[in-house]
C-alpha cells in the first residue's frame, strides 16, 4: 500500500465517509459508477473491484467479462450537497480499468488518454490543458411540455431577475468543492446559455475533471428546478455549445511554445503543434465532435470551425493563437475551437495531443494565419484561399476516421473498431428517420 492509499483510507475514517463511488467513463463517454462500503476500500486498492465488463458497451466479449475497477487515489474527493447529512456523506475515485492479469483494459478511454501523456513525457513535455465549458439551462414550459432556455439573457448580461448569477456561484462553489479550480463565469450569447472556465491542469487530471463538471452542473441544475444540457446544439435559432480547450507543453516550468523573439510568441514546436492539429483535424473530427448533433453546431453555429486554419485572435479559426500578454511566457498557448462539450474528454484530448506531438516528431510547417472571417466564406470561397473543409457531417467524419491509420494508433484497435461500429449505427439511425421537414415539403407529391 503506497502513501495515497493510506492517506485516502485516513481520510475516510476521519471525515466519517459512509460510502465511495468508484467511477469510470465508457467508450462513449457516459460516466459510470459502482458504490461501495468503506470498508471494502482496501481491498479494491489492493486487489481491485471486480465487475462486468461485457455489461458496459464496447468493454468485453461474455466469455472475457470479468474486469477490475482500480481506484486512483490522487482522484478521491468528498462530493458535495451531503455535508447536512452526515449518514449519506460521499467521496468519489477515478479509477483505470484492468484486466485480471493486471493488464490495462484495451477499452478504457483513460487509459488511451495516458498513453498520449506519456508519449509527450518520454520526449520531455507535460501537457497542460484549460477548457471554456458552454452549456445551456432549461425549463420546462407550455403544454405539452417542452424544454425552453431559463431567461433571455445575451453575452456578459448581468441579470438582476432571474436564478442563473446565483446558479453559476453555487456551481463555481461545488467545483471548487472538490478541488477543480476555477477562472470565470459568465452568460454566454443565447438565452440560457452559460460558460464556466477551467483553471489549467495536467491533461488527464482535466479529462478527469471535465466528467465530474458535467456531473456537479447537472446536479446543481437539479437542486435550482431546471436542467443542464450540454448538447451540442439544442436550439435551431441559437449558437451550440463549444468546449474550446486551451493547450501547451511544458518542459520542466518551461513554456515550450513561447518565443519571445517570435511575432506571436510562438516556438517552433507551438507552431509545429499547431501544424500536426490542423493536418490531423479531419481524422480526430468523430472523437472531438463525436454525435450527430455535433455538426449541427459546426454547419450553422456562430463562430464555429469549419476549416482546417489558424490564426491570431482570430475565432472562426480551427486553432486560434490568444494574443493577450504576450511577453507572458506561462500565458503562451493554442486554443482548439473544434471540441464541443459534450465529447468524451479522454478520447478529443487523446486526439488533439497525438496530432500535436506528431508535428513536432516529423517537423510539420505551419502556413501562413488566417485572417478572413473563415465562418463567413462558402464552401467555393474556402477553397480558393487554400483551405482545407473540416467534416461537416458524423458521416463525414466517420470516412476520416475509417482510413487513419494514425486514428487506430491512437485509439487502438478495439477502440477503434468498437467506435466506428458504435457511430455508424448513430448514423444510420439518425438517417432513416422520416421527419416532419420531409413531410411538410412534400405534401403535394
Amino acid at each position: 500500500m503506497n502513501t495515497q492509499q493510506e492517506h485516502v483510507l485516513g481520510a475516510v475514517d476521519e471525515r466519517d465517509i459512509r460510502f465511495i463511488r468508484l467511477w469510470f467513463t465508457d467508450i462513449a463517454g457516459q460516466l459510470k459508477s459502482v458504490m461501495m462500503s468503506p470498508s471494502e476500500l482496501e481491498g479494491a486498492f489492493e486487489e481491485g473491484a471486480g465487475f462486468d465488463g461485457s455489461s458496459i458497451e464496447g468493454f468485453s466479449r461474455i466469455s472475457e467479462s470479468d474486469t477490475l475497477l482500480l481506484p486512483d487515489p490522487s482522484t478521491f474527493q468528498l462530493l458535495p450537497f451531503d455535508e447536512e447529512d452526515p449518514d449519506l456523506r460521499t467521496a468519489r475515485m477515478f479509477c483505470d480499468i484492468v484486466m485480471p492479469d493486471g493488464n490495462p483494459s484495451q477499452a478504457d478511454p483513460r487509459q488511451i488518454l495516458r498513453r498520449q501523456a506519456k508519449k509527450a513525457a518520454d520526449v520531455g513535455f507535460t501537457c497542460q490543458a484549460s477548457p471554456e465549458i458552454e452549456f445551456y439551462l432549461l425549463k420546462e414550459q407550455g403544454f405539452p411540455l417542452e424544454m425552453a432556455p431559463t431567461e433571455f439573457g445575451g453575452y456578459f448580461d448581468q441579470a438582476a431577475h432571474t436564478p442563473v448569477p446565483k446558479f453559476r456561484r453555487r456551481a463555481m462553489r461545488a467545483l471548487e468543492d472538490v478541488g477543480i479550480a476555477t477562472e470565470f463565469s459568465h452568460h454566454e450569447a443565447a438565452p440560457g446559455q452559460q460558460e464556466i472556465d477551467l483553471r489549467h491542469a495536467d491533461v488527464l487530471a482535466m479529462a478527469d475533471h471535465v466528467m465530474t463538471f458535467r456531473y456537479l452542473i447537472k446536479a446543481v441544475a437539479m437542486r435550482d428546478g431546471v436542467r443542464a444540457t450540454f448538447l451540442p446544439k439544442p436550439f435551431q435559432a441559437h449558437p451550440g455549445s463549444a468546449m474550446h480547450t486551451h493547450f501547451s507543453l511544458f518542459e520542466g516550468d518551461n513554456n515550450a511554445f513561447h518565443d519571445p523573439d517570435d511575432e506571436f510568441s510562438l516556438s517552433d514546436t507551438a507552431r509545429q503543434f499547431i501544424a500536426g492539429v490542423l493536418t490531423h483535424a479531419p481524422e480526430i473530427s468523430a472523437v472531438t465532435n463525436q454525435w450527430v448533433n455535433s455538426y449541427k453546431r459546426l454547419q450553422f453555429g456562430n463562430e464555429a470551425p469549419t476549416a482546417a486554419t489558424w490564426g491570431a485572435s482570430n475565432r472562426s479559426a480551427l486553432v486560434r493563437v490568444p494574443m493577450y500578454r504576450l511577453d507572458k511566457e506561462v500565458s503562451r498557448r493554442v486554443e482548439v475551437r473544434s471540441l464541443d462539450s459534450a465529447a468524451n474528454p479522454y478520447l478529443a484530448f487523446a486526439g488533439v495531443l497525438a496530432a500535436g506531438l506528431k508535428g513536432i516528431a516529423e517537423g510539420y510547417e505551419l502556413g501562413d494565419p488566417a485572417e478572413d472571417d473563415v465562418t463567413s466564406l462558402t464552401r467555393r470561397e474556402r477553397r480558393a484561399m487554400g483551405y482545407r473543409d473540416l467534416p461537416m457531417s458524423l458521416d463525414q467524419a466517420l470516412r476520416e476516421m475509417e482510413k487513419s491509420e494514425f486514428m487506430a494508433e491512437v485509439l487502438g484497435e478495439h477502440v477503434f473498431e468498437f467506435f466506428l461500429r458504435s457511430k455508424w449505427d448513430e448514423w444510420h439511425g439518425y438517417t432513416e428517420q422520416i421527419t416532419g421537414v420531409e413531410i411538410r415539403s412534400a405534401l403535394e407529391l
